[in-house]
């Protein structure tokens, strides 16, 4: 199976969105996205998620198979509070460094063990699916083209 590389060109353009985030003031960092969140958490919750799929890549690179630690989606909820404490900015910044770290290390990420973590999880390569739907959701609340 070949992967489409049209990945990393997508993975980029979210990260350069995540980038463009920066222009956002405090206070629109800290507006509600849903019930839960702020802006600023959902920047977080990427971030998060971001160092999660970076952690398969290096466990699997590592040992040479596939390496999935699990993880419930419960995380998503038992994290709120952590994520709630960051600054915005912080949260912001630790959104597109880890973005950044992550598109680079799945654009040079040996071919054979790229193919199956998207055969696993597509999401974790194309992770400008997950990106833009929160960033889709952050710029629908704060109302505003970012």
């Amino acid at each position: 199976m070949s992967i489409d590389r049209s990945f990393v060109e997508k993975n980029r353009a979210s990260t350069e969105r995540i980038r463009r985030f920066g222009v956002l003031s405090d206070a629109e960092l800290q507006t509600q996205v849903g019930e839960h969140w702020t802006a600023a958490i959902a920047l977080a919750h990427l971030a998060f998620w971001d160092r999660r799929v970076m952690q398969v890549l290096d466990l699997t690179e590592r040992n040479g198979s596939l390496t999935v630690p699990q993880i419930d989606v419960v995380t998503n909820d038992l994290s709120l509070p952590l994520w709630a404490a960051i600054p915005p900015r912080e949260a912001a910044r630790l959104a597109l460094e880890e973005a950044e770290a992550l598109d680079a290390r799945l654009q040079a990420y040996p071919a054979g063990l790229l193919e199956r973590v998207y055969v696993y999880n597509a999401r974790w390569v194309e992770r400008f699916r997950h990106r833009n739907e929160h960033l889709d959701e952050v710029v629908a609340a704060v109302g505003r083209k970012i």
